[in-house]
């Protein structure tokens, strides 16, 4: 159910403003933050995930990457155990499992439940708000990411078009990463293991290219990136190659753009920096050439693009 979530006009201009009043609401129990296009028209839907770390709330990764240009819904949606979504104890109970086992008990259930629980959200979306059929994308940042791959890998549902910025391709990546900002060591648990085996996305491109039809996918990386660094997105175009079609499938290695792409508590908007600005247009530029180019004349015939 969605509800309006009015600007007060004296406040700065909503970060997410393009032709119509953002609303909140949930789908499937998931929490959005929905910005509708400038159209009236049904028009194509891009779902988007925050990252763990700024930005980690809708609010916040609608600052980001608004994609105002983009004549489509961009719906931002929560991730698991975090924001309407914490658990019983609050942000003390995501510490408790951070340190407990941050893959089996924190990265792993997060990256996984958000990839499962796509299907069920999109099609709650597209009852609830006018999406032209056939024409969803989806973009994510850090662990959203992660999980929007996760979902392309095992085919939970048809995309048209699809964006991965710092994705998290292997949860050592950030275990690695805490023990360099932290100093905090990581030890490998069964569980974890097995986490990081469905979870290894660099492991599991042959799954992604042996599926025929797979959406075009721009993976951006940023040249200060001490998580995720740029050889690890251009690996995985590489290794994808073979199962894309002409100009369907790009990495691209954004100047100056570290992993988090904002200030803590990164719950709220923060101000666009050059790199977020360059992430920004390059997600706006790949969903307006794979995803609504052509749904116009689609809109008119009431059916999606033909297989």
């Amino acid at each position: 159910m969605a509800e309006t979530d009015p600007t007060d006009p004296d406040e700065p201009e909503n970060p997410t403003a393009s032709g119509g009043t953002p609303v909140t609401g949930t789908a499937a129990g998931v929490p959005y933050l929905a910005v509708p296009p400038a159209t009236t028209e049904p028009a194509p839907l891009v779902v988007a995930l925050h990252a763990l770390e700024p930005p980690r709330a809708e609010a916040a990764l609608a600052g980001a990457l608004p994609m105002r240009e983009l004549s489509a819904w961009r719906i931002y949606l929560g991730l698991p155990l975090f924001g309407e979504r914490l658990p019983a104890g609050g942000v003390a109970e995501i510490n408790r499992r951070g340190q407990d086992d941050y893959v089996a008990e924190l990265f792993g259930p997060v990256v996984s439940e958000a990839a499962e629980e796509l299907p069920s959200v999109v099609r709650e979306l597209t009852v609830e708000f006018p999406v032209l059929p056939g024409h969803v994308g989806a973009l994510g940042v850090g662990a959203g990411a992660a999980a929007v791959l996760l979902a392309a890998v095992e085919g939970l549902l048809p995309l048209t078009a699809t964006v991965a910025v710092n994705p998290v391709l292997h949860p050592s990546l950030a275990t690695d990463a805490r023990r360099r900002r932290r100093g905090i060591d990581y030890t490998w648990t069964a569980a974890a293991e097995r986490q990081a085996a469905r979870l290894d996305i660099l492991d599991r491109v042959p799954e992604l290219t042996e599926r025929p039809g797979n959406p075009p996918l721009l993976v951006v990386t940023g040249e200060n990136d001490a998580v995720v660094p740029p050889e690890r997105g251009e690996a995985l175009v590489e290794r994808a190659t073979a199962g894309y079609a002409p100009r369907s499938l790009r990495h691209l290695s954004i100047p100056g753009l570290a992993h988090t792409m904002g200030p803590e508590p990164g719950l709220a908007p923060a101000p666009p920096t050059p790199s977020t600005v360059l992430v920004d247009r390059a997600a706006e530029e790949w969903f307006d050439l794979h995803l609504t180019s052509g749904a116009e004349s689609t809109h008119l015939l009431h059916r999606p693009d033909p297989a």
